[in-house]
């Protein structure tokens, strides 16, 4: 579903209740054409995970729009404190009433206690949240790939994992759900940047991650990927190590 045509801002299912809201931008001095996504979790608790930056705002809002009343929702999730993770994080307070900014503890004591205009809902490694028939569950996840907040959410009904900046892939992402390669896509795209920390617990981190067994990951650029998500994220693993 397009929501924007001007934008190309589009809308898909991508799990049981789970929404990747895609936007392609060209980025001036970047690496060109390139994209946001954000994932809707509908539920009784509403959640948004990633924002956007902030001037992206009417674009993410204009499709919330077309699948709840924006009002409602109930928690703007992100995984570490960075523009296109939380940059309009204070627009969507200001829209919706009840929503909570939800963080993990250290990026709610080092940044989201003080810029949110409302008190974050910080969860502890390993804390699981409902939503409704939705259950996400905050992992914390130091320097990986990069910031020492950042952290992800399973969502442990449809074993989608919010994987944040973690196989990140170029382009527009026209493709909303794939089950081909990402990984050597996504190593083609890094490389050149390199942002991952290259933390020494990156290893143990990617093996505890796997241990959940993901069966979709929802990828903050990029097309969301279905597949034995073990699988793929110790294939990631071991790219690295390679690398190191």
């Amino acid at each position: 579903m397009i929501t924007n045509p001007q934008a190309g801002t589009n809308v898909h299912e991508i799990a049981d209740g789970i929404y990747r809201i895609n936007t392609p931008v060209t980025l001036p001095g970047g690496p060109g054409q390139f994209n946001f996504n954000q994932y809707l979790v509908l539920d009784d608790a509403p959640l948004l995970f990633h924002t956007g930056p902030r001037r992206m705002f009417p674009l993410v809002r204009e499709a919330v729009a077309r699948l709840m009343p924006v009002e409602q929702l109930r928690y703007v999730g992100f995984s570490h404190f960075e523009a296109d993770e939380c940059g309009s994080l204070n627009e969507w307070l200001a829209t919706a009433p009840a929503a909570e900014p939800l963080c993990g503890t250290i990026g709610a004591m080092v940044s989201i206690g003080d810029v949110a205009d409302r008190p974050p809902r910080a969860l502890a490694d390993g804390e699981t949240l409902r939503l409704g028939r939705h259950a996400v569950r905050w992992f914390d996840t130091p320097h990986l790939p990069h910031s020492w907040d950042c952290g992800m959410l399973m969502e442990d009904t449809t074993r989608t994992f919010l994987c944040g900046d973690l196989f990140t892939q170029g382009g527009a992402g026209a493709t909303p759900l794939t089950e081909s390669d990402i990984l050597g896509p996504s190593e083609a795209f890094r490389a050149p940047l390199d942002y991952f920390a290259h933390s020494p617990n990156t290893g143990a981190m990617l093996e505890r991650l796997a241990g959940e067994r993901p069966t979709t990951l929802a990828c903050m650029h990029g097309s969301a990927w279905r597949g034995d998500g073990a699988q793929l994220l110790r294939a990631l693993a071991a790219t690295l190590g390679e690398r190191a």
